[in-house]
């Protein structure tokens, strides 16, 4: 009895270190991933400065990329879904940032910048749902250090329009009226 319990011992320990073999091949066939190579180095200015969203990916450049009759719904869809990217890839950057940070310092000031990042989504979200709520079928809109960029599906803004979309972003953000952007989008 005691020679086929060691048997069965010796047998599994046997399986665990040939399955545990296996999985090794496997994982040095699929090969390491290079970190380095990975972050997208466009995304960092230099140390001290992330930036955002490159300068053709601004809200107006997105918004008057010719689509292949694409609807206005389909239009907002893209622009939140290219804002949302672009924080992800950020936030991302930002996480990998204090987690392999060994300095007090660089984790602060990446924890600076991501609170940062939160409070500029969370700005823009209530920036538009103001906006929507004062009749407007939909907007986006992007804030970035140099200002606001706020599109609006509307046929024909007026002045009126203007004046209030402008009122809306002045006292829901801390932006000068010099800093804002808006930029019609047609709902047809």
């Amino acid at each position: 009895m005691k020679a086929w319990k060691r048997n069965a011992i010796a047998a599994a320990v046997l399986v665990l270190v040939c399955g545990g073999i296996y999985l090794n091949w496997r994982y040095e066939e699929a090969g390491t991933v290079d970190l380095v190579s990975t972050l997208n180095q466009e995304k960092v200015l230099n140390d001290a400065l992330l930036v955002m969203a490159p300068s053709e990916d601004s809200l107006e450049a997105l918004a008057k990329q010719p689509a292949q009759e694409e609807s206005a719904e389909q239009t907002f869809a893209r622009l939140r879904l290219s804002r949302q990217q672009s924080r992800d890839s950020a936030v991302r950057l930002l996480q990998e940032t204090i987690s392999y940070a060994g300095e007090d310092e660089d984790v602060s000031a990446s924890s600076l910048q991501l609170d940062a990042i939160v409070k500029l989504s969370l700005a823009e979200a209530n920036v538009e749902s103001v906006v929507i709520s004062k009749g407007y079928a939909d907007c986006v809109a992007y804030m970035t250090e140099e200002g606001i960029d706020l599109a609006v599906a509307a046929k024909g803004l007026s002045e009126a329009d203007v004046a209030l979309l402008s009122d809306i972003v002045l006292s829901q953000t801390d932006y000068e009226l010099s800093q804002l952007r808006i930029i019609e989008v047609n709902p047809d």
